[in-house]
């Protein structure tokens, strides 16, 4: 299983650090001013990296799995 961990558009961060600052299991942190995930295996994909990023320079994209043996 791969794992998932957010996403983060270079362009649009701006490195406030916001994210790092939230993040409950610091898989996050700002390298040559910009976030990064540097621990992914920390990673509980929570979603609030996304959620507090005014750039919206992160995105924790979910992958749906639709089940038809319902």
């Amino acid at each position: 299983m791969t794992l998932a961990i957010p996403e983060i558009d270079d362009e649009k961060c701006t490195g406030c650090g916001d994210c790092v600052i939230l993040c409950p299991t610091r898989a996050v942190a700002i390298v040559a001013g910009k976030a990064r995930v540097i621990n992914p295996e920390n990673c509980d994909y929570c979603t609030y990296c996304e959620t507090i990023c005014e750039e919206g320079a992160i995105l924790c994209p979910f992958e749906i799995v639709l089940d038809n043996h319902l």
